[in-house]
Order: C-alpha cells, then sequence, then structure tokens
C-alpha cells in the first residue's frame, strides 16, 4: 500500500474520532521493551496531534516485582492478585509512580507532547476502599481458606474533574492505578479495572488495552487464528468452550463493564507490536481483537 493510501484509509477514523477522548492502558511488554514503550508513546501523541484526547492508565506488575527482588523482599500472590503490606505498597508507590509514570511523561515530552502525571491520589481522582478477605480453593484438596490481600483496593468512586481540565488544555494525562482511602491511606489497585472504570467515568470512545497476546485467539497456538470480533453476546459460550481462558477472562470482563457503561467499543491488542495503537485506530483491518455491543 502506497503512502498516499495509507493516509486516506485514515482520513475516515481521524474525522470520526477528532475530539473524543481514547482511554489507553499501557501493560506487558510496551512497558518493559524501550524501543516498543517509545513507540506507544510516539502513536499516543500523534492521536492527540489530530485532534482525538489519549489518556493513559499505566500497569508495573514486572517492574514492581524486580525490585521487590532487587531489596530482598519475596512477593507473594495468591490466584494472581499480589499480596500488598505496607512495605510491599512503598515500593509499589515507588516504581508506579516515581519510575514508570515518569518515564512516560518525559518520553512524551521528547516526541512533541505535553503529558502530565499524577496517581490516583491527586485531587482524589480516584476513591477507594480495602477489598475484603479473598477466598480461595485449593486446586488439588478443593479445601476452601481465606487470605488477607493487604492493601488491596476495590474503586468506590472516580472524580474525573482533573482528566476534563488537562485533555482541554491539550495535556495527555498519564495515571497511576492507586487510590486513596477516606482514611487517607494508599491502596493498590488492578490497571486494567481503573482503565474499565475511568473510561466510563470520562465518556471514552474507545478504551484499548495493550497486552502481551494478539488478542483472543480461536486457537491459542495459531497466532493466525484472532479472533477480530467478539459482540458481548458471545463471551460467555467463548469462555465456556475455553477460549477465552486464564489472564483474559478480566481483561474482557473489563471490556464488557466499560461498553455497558457506555464506552463505544473495546480493544485488546498486542502491544510488543510497534505502532500497534495507530494499527487498530487508523486501519480498516485493525490488528486485535474488538469487543462491541
Amino acid at each position: 500500500m502506497s503512502t498516499v493510501d495509507i493516509l486516506i484509509e485514515a482520513l475516515p477514523y481521524i474525522k470520526e474520532f477528532h475530539t473524543k477522548k481514547i482511554l489507553i492502558k499501557y501493560g506487558g511488554h510496551a512497558m518493559i521493551d524501550d524501543s516498543v514503550m517509545s513507540s506507544t508513546v510516539e502513536d499516543t501523541v500523534l492521536l492527540k496531534y489530530v485532534g482525538m484526547q489519549p489518556i493513559v492508565v499505566h500497569g508495573g506488575g514486572p517492574e514492581i516485582t524486580r525490585s521487590m527482588h532487587k531489596l530482598g523482599k519475596k512477593p507473594k500472590f495468591i490466584q494472581g492478585l499480589r499480596i500488598t503490606d505496607e512495605e510491599t505498597m512503598e515500593i509499589i508507590k515507588m516504581v508506579l509512580v516515581g519510575k514508570i509514570n515518569t518515564d512516560i511523561v518525559s518520553k512524551i515530552g521528547l516526541h512533541g507532547g505535553k503529558g502530565i502525571g499524577f496517581s490516583g491520589k491527586d485531587t482524589k481522582l480516584i476513591l477507594a476502599s480495602k477489598k475484603g478477605p479473598h477466598k480461595i480453593k485449593d486446586d488439588e484438596t478443593g479445601e476452601e481458606s481465606i487470605v488477607d490481600l493487604g492493601l488491596v483496593g476495590k474503586i468506590d468512586s472516580i472524580n474525573p474533574e482533573i482528566i476534563k481540565l488537562l485533555t482541554t488544555n491539550q495535556y495527555i494525562p498519564v495515571i497511576s492505578p492507586i487510590g486513596i482511602d477516606c482514611g487517607g491511606d494508599t491502596l493498590n489497585l488492578n490497571a486494567d479495572t481503573v482503565s474499565g472504570e475511568l473510561a466510563n467515568k470520562i465518556n471514552a470512545e474507545k478504551l484499548i488495552i495493550l497486552t502481551d497476546v494478539a488478542g483472543v485467539l480461536e486457537d491459542p497456538d495459531n497466532p493466525e487464528s484472532l479472533i477480530k470480533n467478539i459482540k458481548i453476546s458471545e463471551v460467555d459460550d467463548l469462555i465456556k468452550k475455553g477460549i477465552i481462558t486464564g489472564g483474559m477472562i478480566p481483561k474482557i470482563e473489563t471490556c464488557i463493564k466499560a461498553i455497558e457503561g457506555g464506552v463505544k467499543s473495546a480493544h485488546i491488542i498486542d502491544g510488543r507490536i510497534k505502532h500497534s495503537l495507530l494499527l487498530e485506530v487508523f486501519t480498516k483491518e485493525g490488528i486485535g481483537t474488538m469487543i462491541s455491543k
């Protein structure tokens, strides 16, 4: 395809999404490979310059785990959920707010954008409360036990005032997924959940989740078996068939919740591919799985 054809193909999408908010969740390889991160940030800045309003939420699990090991602290997980004591919470804040967030903001500036970083604690963006004890079941014995996850939170409310202020003034907000409770304590939040609930609250046109897989695959061993479009009504059947499994289930659930809350479409795309954001937003084919009503 010639350069002119590519630009012409992009035109209707530029027109359709002009001034619309696009919530992008940075995760997976896009967080740990510097060159991929740079291209993802470059895409984000380009979305801004063609008239869209990108908002970024980032994760940082692998980086948190690496930092814990460096500091001599062993990470503990229960069914994929990080047990978060006070010492772990300090490390999480250091990595998410002090390192990853500032790195993304710096790269936005490098590519000519105006990034501004903060966490869910700032301006009480995300009010949260501590999750109750988590019930787990032993796969071998079938016995159930109760585990306290520590300083892990669930979202109670989101105050999007700061997001509206920043996007109106041409800034790209970059948000770390930690919240604050009514006593002023910090709580660790799931970045996918923050992305979905924030997308609802700001009336985003799209939610785009960058991850380390091509999307939903009919056959996990065959990258050519990508399912490009999934309607909400089809999800239960795909879970029963074992096509949507493991860590993909909560991502799909986040997408469904976002769409039911008013987001027009949600996309799970491969963040390992350079310029995956542009390929998903500006081409007919896209590169990932789109979930819609």
